[in-house]
């Protein structure tokens, strides 16, 4: 089936405007849903509000150029007690941008830093921020509700090639970088520097956090899967079984399983509490044996995202195409057109997926449908029990190959 298209976001292009640094390498919304960041190219990043973009679409059909929303809105003062209107906003960053992360603060959540005593910055309940990791190593923190810089990190020697924040509000920021490490940093610490993550031989591509925010999975080249124990900063198990780079990783709603895309033309599903491939999509058919599997660069897989409702997976490919599937089927259940796509995010509510390209956003909508009660039930367990914890359950053994998503 065809994806329907719900939108376009484009970048506005000179007559004389260079393509190379166009490049859209990430695209990401606020966890809150309040707003959609990418990257235009070169050195600028636009933020809109996500409602408003979509309204938008509505009105005015599925193509929307450099101003898609409305005229910009003043903040409200913090101390008022009201919250701001978004608005839109475009970030020169001063360098080409590699990757963007959201981060939403929980003021309850303490800082893992030993000196508590003062900070220049008192992150509340309504704070935003944006990380934006940059072509010569370093990260810009903004507030996203003015646009304005807060924080400059600078310890990276290389391209920042992704950024993630942990999911509980903690404001730990964590790193990948072409200078083969990782960095975590505490925001609530001013962006202290905490940790160094060394272990990848080569480039770091990517980088994501499971739900719980107590393991973090980073991806790279020469087939590299490292999960790492983020309460401990060790490195839990490396995951086998790509052929070639492997360039983005996310793990489902639940934390039960873990996608990452690679150029050896698969996207691999795994369990990562016991480090074994459940389910492999394919994007080239008969798939290429190990020895060639770095050849077939036009199915190359560029970007991976798991859907919200636990059931889907999006992946694009170097052949043009956006695809859909569903984890318990072997073929796509949709597909959509995109020429030189590099990145792909769904929607916080998980009804539209975005994809970047060369400065520009598609939009798509997702397969919807209603989660069956056995899978809810199965996403409720596996939030809180790994499955070491699953297989010791008292119960039949169709349902434990069932909560262990073997069926």
């Amino acid at each position: 089936a065809r994806s329907r298209t719900v939108g376009e976001l484009l970048a506005p292009t000179a007559p004389f405007d260079k393509k190379c640094g166009r490049e859209n390498w990430t695209v990401a919304f606020a966890p809150d849903g309040s707003y959609l960041a990418w990257s235009q190219g070169h050195r600028i990043v636009k933020l809109v509000p996500w409602a408003q973009c979509l309204s938008n679409f509505l009105l005015h059909g599925t193509k929307n150029g450099a101003n898609p929303v409305g005229p910009r809105l003043p903040r409200q003062s913090g101390e008022s007690g009201q919250k701001s209107q978004p608005c839109e906003h475009v970030i020169d960053c001063g360098d080409i941008v590699w990757s963007l992360a959201f981060g939403s603060s929980v003021p309850e959540k303490r800082s893992r830093c030993v000196n508590i005593e003062w900070h220049r910055f008192k992150f509340g309940q309504d704070q935003l921020l944006l990380a934006t990791g940059l072509n010569n190593g370093r990260i810009k923190i903004w507030d996203v509700y003015t646009g304005k810089l807060l924080l400059n990190l600078m310890d990276h020697t290389e391209v920042v090639r992704d950024l993630t924040f942990a999911p509980d509000g903690s404001l730990i920021l964590v790193s990948a970088s072409r200078d083969k490490t990782l960095r975590v940093w505490d925001l609530k610490d001013d962006g202290n520097m905490m940790k160094v993550l060394r272990g990848h031989q080569n480039w770091v591509y990517g980088c994501a956090f499971s739900p719980d925010s107590s393991i973090l999975c980073s991806v790279g080249a020469s087939k590299a899967v490292f999960l790492w124990d983020m309460d401990k900063y060790s490195m839990l198990r490396k995951l086998e079984g790509h052929h070639n780079d492997v360039v983005a990783c996310e793990f489902s709603p639940d934390g039960a399983l873990l996608a990452t895309a690679s150029y050896d033309t698969r996207v691999c599903v795994w369990d990562p509490h016991i480090g074994v491939i459940l389910m492999e999509f394919g994007h080239l058919f008969p798939a290429p044996t190990p020895i060639f599997a770095g050849g077939a660069n036009d199915r190359w897989v560029r970007a991976v995202s798991f859907s919200h409702d636990g059931l889907h997976v999006a992946s694009l490919a170097d052949d043009k195409m956006v695809r859909f599937w569903r984890i318990d089927e072997e073929y796509p259940v949709q597909v959509a057109p995109l020429n030189n796509g590099l990145c792909c995010t769904f929607s916080t509510d998980g009804g539209v997926l975005a994809a970047g390209q060369d400065g520009s956003v598609h939009l798509w909508a997702t397969p919807r449908q209603v989660s069956s009660l056995q899978h809810l039930c199965r996403m409720a367990i596996r939030r809180v029990m790994p499955t070491s914890h699953v297989r010791n359950l008292p119960v039949p053994s169709k349902v434990l190959e069932f909560l262990c998503y073997r069926i």
